[in-house]
């Protein structure tokens, strides 16, 4: 077993945690002793919540209805649907017709982007996050 320093995903406090790690699979965390952030205490989110990373269910490629059905699709073809799609909602009810929600599990330069693309891109003040919650 090898273990791995990293940060936790589920909010920007910076909390660092080991993964112990056996071949593929995450098999536990080990909570950072010499962070000041969090002095070797995780929330349970942090200390439990790493099993959906090895999760079966979980997506691993895009996917896009075609003719009702979802279907993989690659990123390229995703996104563009995506920009399409927005770009006719605009066209047709106007910028404030769209809305976005980012996430605390996002760096805040991550969640600094979502905003400016919202905000200078599309023409909203449409947007939220769940970190402050």
């Amino acid at each position: 077993m090898k273990s791995v320093l990293t940060t936790c995903p589920y909010c920007g406090s910076g909390c660092t945690f080991y993964l112990n790690v056996e071949g593929d699979q995450i098999v536990s965390v080990t909570p950072n002793q010499e962070n000041s952030v969090n002095e070797g205490v995780l929330c349970l989110k942090g200390h439990f919540g790493f099993d959906f990373v090895n999760n079966k269910k979980r997506l691993t490629t895009p996917l896009v209805r075609k003719n009702g059905q979802l279907v993989e699709a690659s990123w390229d073809e995703a996104i563009g649907l995506v920009a399409e799609k927005m770009k006719q909602a605009i066209a047709e009810s106007g910028p404030d017709s769209l809305a976005a929600f980012s996430s605390a599990r996002c760096t805040n330069e991550e969640n600094y982007l979502m905003q400016k693309l919202m905000r200078a891109a599309v023409g909203t003040n449409n947007i939220d996050h769940c970190a402050r919650l």
